[in-house]
Order: structure tokens, then C-alpha cells, then sequence
């Protein structure tokens, strides 16, 4: 029962929140247009068949099915006959508006969203920002590989890329997955994990795109948090007392940074008793296990499972210029390395459509609301810069559109507005379904995330780094 509560919170804070996107921006449209006495139809938040609908002053009012975003029916402006359905063919057409007033009109929708994301950053503001506290140590490096033989150790902490300092995992993958090259000038500190202020190397490293999400990132782990979540009957593990919950600190006499670096030494040291030290209820406990070979297995097991562990985040206080001016600087990144994508190895198939919007929105209402507000700043002005694009059905296109009319001192032909319109239409509709369709092949590992517990606090000696998803027993 609690699972199914716990799932509508989260499918009514995804509507609720998406919902006040679309409709503070469809918002923008229609005051403005009733202010400059346009006249206005329909003010629809959705799309396809209606949901309810009321008539009132004039207007029509509806909720239509597809959430994915609204209109307002504005008879003067060139609208979207696919979506908004036809204009009233029983009254006789208003008059024209000036371009200025289209201008404004289309403006405002963009306007709205960028208010709505200073608001919401600036509440943010006051209750706290969590982050998640996830500092750039290294995990485990194998000595067979490329960083391995350039004398890349485990614990060593990146301090800069390309000479740009970074302070977290978050920072590694944004600079590395949005650079316009492959090769980086990395700047690592020695033991950094304790020594931040000890000798630095820089290493010619290149990024791969290895990995599950296919971006490309730097063949470097984050340092891990094993934490076991099940002891199976009957195994090494078991034997010696292993239990849930157990945090895995050192096995052999190696400190563990990572699920790879423990299942070699699991194999390394097969049938020879072994220390293994986990940290349990905060104090380090030591216990002698004994690696053995699972039958008709070619390798060696504890008999343990281990869980995604924890995610830690600090609370801040970013103000709203600084929250604003990060998601602008990720959008023009985004836009670059689109522009470049020979260069960058981004594509439009890397883009979040409705579906991965809505499931990252969902995981963020999942873990805390500030959280999900801050996903709604990033999507507020995102929604801002994609409209505002020079493209037909776009806000963008309707500035464009009324200002080509301002300089040729008269209204373009209806007809080929209709045509450009309709046109632009069927590839807009066909790039969300292509986006989407890359959105569901990531739904597994969005889904994995879910499983994560975070802990947000205020804290200052937070662990050296991000947990993983769930590994197989061994």
C-alpha cells in the first residue's frame, strides 16, 4: 500500500511541476494578448482530445491528454491547424494585429518561464540547495591499463581539466562529455583523498565512450562505497560473519575503492584465509574469510550481494543569479557541442524528450522537492531558449515571422505561413518521437537510480565519494 501512495506522490509531483511550466508559459501568451486586445479562442494546457473543457468570456478553457505542453488559439497569428484545431469559421475574421503586438506575445511565453525559474531559484535560495557531495577521488585504477601504466594510482584526486579547476564527479562529467575534443590535459594530486595540497601531474588523457550511458567520459571510476546488502547461507561470507549493512573497507591488507578492484582480489586470493575489514556501526570490525570456488564455477565468491549504498548531499545556498547562470552556461555547452558534434560526440539522440524529462523529474521528486524545484529552474529555462529558437511553431519563428512583416511594411501571405508551419510541425513532432524513443532505451538505468537512499544533511566530512548500483553477489 505504501508503494502505491509513494507512486502517485510521485506521478502527481511530476504533473503538478511539469504542469506549472507549460502553464506559466501558455500564461505569458494569453495575458499578453488579451492586454494588447487580441483576440484569443482557446487556452488549452496539453494536447489531443480534451480532457474537460469550459467556455468563459469568450474563451475556451481545456485540459487535453498529452501532457507534453499547451497553446493559447490566438486567430491573428499563424496557428498550428494539427494541433489547435480550425479557427471559427462562423465569426468574421478580427482584424490584424500589428507585428509589434505579435512580437510581444510571443515573447512572453519565453519571459515567463525565465521569471518563473528566478522565483523558484531565489525560494530555493532561502530552504537550501541539496548537493550531492561527490569529490573527484579516484577509484580503483588496474596498473594493466593506459591510465594504469601512465602511474595513475587509486585515491589520487583530479584537481583540473584542461586547466579548468573542477571540485566534483559532476564537474568531470559536464567538462569531459561537452568538450569539443577527446583528449584532456588532466591535473591529479597524489593521494589526494587526504592530501589535496600535495604534488600535482598532469596526463594526457582521452575519454571513451565505454560506458552505459554512451557519452563520453574518462576511463576513471569514482571511488566506491561497497556496502552489502545480503549474506548468503552457507558461503564464505557467512562463515565469518558477515553481515548486512557492512561496509567493506579493506580486504587483503588493500583499502577497496570499487566493486572491480575487490572481486580481482576475491580472485587473487581464492582458498587462502584472508582479513577482511568492514566498518559496522561506525567502528571498523576485522573477521578471517576464506575466498572458495563455487561449484561447476571457474572463479571464487564471498557470498555476498552488494546494495546501491548511499548517496550524501550538503545543503547550500546558491543565490538565484548563480543557480541561473549554471543551467545557461550547460545550455550554451549543450547547444556548442550540438553545433559540433563531429567534434563533441553529441547528438540529438543524447537529448531528453517528455519521457526522460518526466523520469528525471520523477526521481527528483522521489528524492526531495528542493531537488525537483531546481530540476523545474533547469526546465523553465530550457523551455525558454528552445522557444525562443527562429523555428515555425516556435515562439522564436513568430518573432522571426512579425519582424520580416515590420520590414516589408505588409502581412506575409497566409498561405505559405500555413505551409511553413505545417511543415516544421511534422519534423518537430517527428524529432520528439525520435528523442523518445532514445528516452524509453534509458528508462532501465534511470530506473536503477530509484533504488539509491540519500541522505541530506548538513555535513562536513561526507564520504570520499559516489555509491554504485547494485552488484551480483561474490
Amino acid at each position: 500500500m505504501s508503494r502505491i501512495l509513494n507512486d502517485l506522490y510521485i506521478a502527481a509531483g511530476v504533473i503538478f511541476l511539469f504542469g506549472a511550466a507549460i502553464f506559466v508559459h501558455e500564461f505569458g501568451h494569453f495575458w499578453v494578448a488579451l492586454w494588447r486586445g487580441m483576440k484569443v479562442e482557446e487556452f488549452a494546457i496539453g494536447f489531443g482530445p480534451k480532457i474537460v473543457a469550459w467556455t468563459r468570456g469568450g474563451i475556451q478553457y481545456s485540459l487535453r491528454w498529452i501532457p507534453a505542453g499547451g497553446f493559447v488559439k490566438l486567430p491573428q497569428m499563424i496557428t498550428a491547424e494539427g494541433i489547435e484545431g480550425e479557427s471559427k469559421k462562423d465569426e468574421p475574421p478580427p482584424p490584424p494585429a500589428p507585428p509589434f503586438s505579435k512580437i510581444l506575445v510571443a515573447f512572453a511565453g519565453p519571459a515567463m518561464n525565465l521569471i518563473f525559474a528566478v522565483l523558484i531559484a531565489t525560494f530555493i535560495y532561502f530552504v537550501g540547495l541539496p548537493v550531492a557531495v561527490n569529490p573527484p577521488n579516484i577509484g580503483y585504477v588496474d596498473p594493466k591499463s593506459p591510465e594504469g601504466k601512465l602511474g595513475i594510482q587509486g585515491n589520487d584526486r583530479i584537481t583540473a581539466i584542461d586547466g579548468k579547476p573542477v571540485k566534483s564527479w559532476d564537474d568531470i562529467f559536464r567538462t569531459t562529455v561537452l568538450a569539443l575534443t577527446n583528449t584532456f590535459n588532466v591535473s591529479i594530486v597524489r593521494g589526494g583523498a587526504t592530501n589535496a595540497a600535495g604534488p600535482t601531474n598532469v596526463y594526457a588523457l582521452t575519454a571513451t565512450t565505454d560506458n552505459t550511458m554512451d557519452y563520453k567520459t574518462l576511463n576513471l571510476d569514482p571511488r566506491d562505497h561497497l556496502v552489502i546488502q545480503q549474506v548468503e547461507d552457507g558461503t564464505p561470507a557467512a562463515a565469518a560473519h558477515v553481515r548486512p549493512n557492512d561496509e567493506i573497507v579493506a580486504f587483503a591488507g588493500s583499502l577497496i575503492s570499487s566493486h572491480d578492484e575487490f572481486t580481482n582480489l576475491v580472485q587473487a586470493y581464492g582458498g587462502k584465509k584472508t582479513t577482511l575489514v568492514v566498518k559496522r556501526d561506525n567502528k571498523e570490525v576485522t573477521l578471517e574469510v576464506t575466498p572458495e570456488r563455487e561449484a561447476g564455477k571457474p572463479y571464487y565468491i564471498l557470498g555476498v550481494m552488494f546494495t546501491s549504498g548511499k548517496e550524501f548531499y550538503d545543503i547550500e545556498h546558491p543565490t538565484p543569479w548563480a543557480q541561473v547562470q549554471d543551467v545557461c552556461e550547460q545550455v550554451y555547452g549543450t547547444i556548442t557541442a550540438l553545433m559540433h558534434s563531429h567534434e563533441s560526440g553529441v547528438k540529438a539522440k543524447d537529448l531528453a524528450g517528455p519521457v526522460g524529462i518526466a523520469s528525471m523529474l520523477a526521481l527528483q521528486v522521489q528524492s526531495d522537492y528542493r531537488l525537483a524545484l531546481h530540476f523545474l529552474v533547469m526546465l523553465n529555462i530550457n523551455l525558454a531558449f528552445l522557444n525562443l529558437l527562429p523555428i515555425p511553431v516556435l515562439d522564436g519563428g513568430h518573432i522571426a515571422m512579425a519582424i520580416l512583416e515590420k520590414i516589408r511594411r505588409r502581412p506575409l501571405e497566409v498561405r505559405v505561413l500555413e505551409y511553413t508551419t505545417t511543415a516544421f510541425l511534422f519534423l518537430l513532432v517527428f524529432f520528439m518521437l525520435y528523442v523518445t524513443f532514445f528516452d524509453i532505451k534509458r528508462l532501465p538505468l534511470i530506473h536503477s537510480l530509484f533504488g539509491r537512499e540519500r541522505q541530506i544533511e548538513q555535513t562536513t566530512q561526507p564520504p570520499a565519494g559516489p555509491a554504485r548500483a547494485a552488484q551480483p553477489a561474490r
